[in-house]
């Protein structure tokens, strides 16, 4: 899977909180080498995409 395109346009929240977090997830994601990379075929960026338009992983803005 590469980028979620079609969620990325569907989504109608905040553009810059949901790059955001997936900037942030993506970096979890290769600091902690999760065993999901190796057995996703794209980059490590569309799989924290992916994560965050399916809900597997929730994020918010703290204050």
């Amino acid at each position: 899977m590469i980028f979620p395109l079609e969620e990325l346009i569907e989504y109608d929240k905040n553009m810059y909180e949901i790059t955001a977090a997936a900037s942030r997830r993506a970096y979890q994601l290769s600091m902690l080498d999760d065993p999901d990379i190796e057995t996703f075929e794209d980059k490590v960026v569309s799989l924290a995409a992916r994560q965050l338009f399916t809900d597997e992983v929730e994020f918010r803005i703290e204050p």
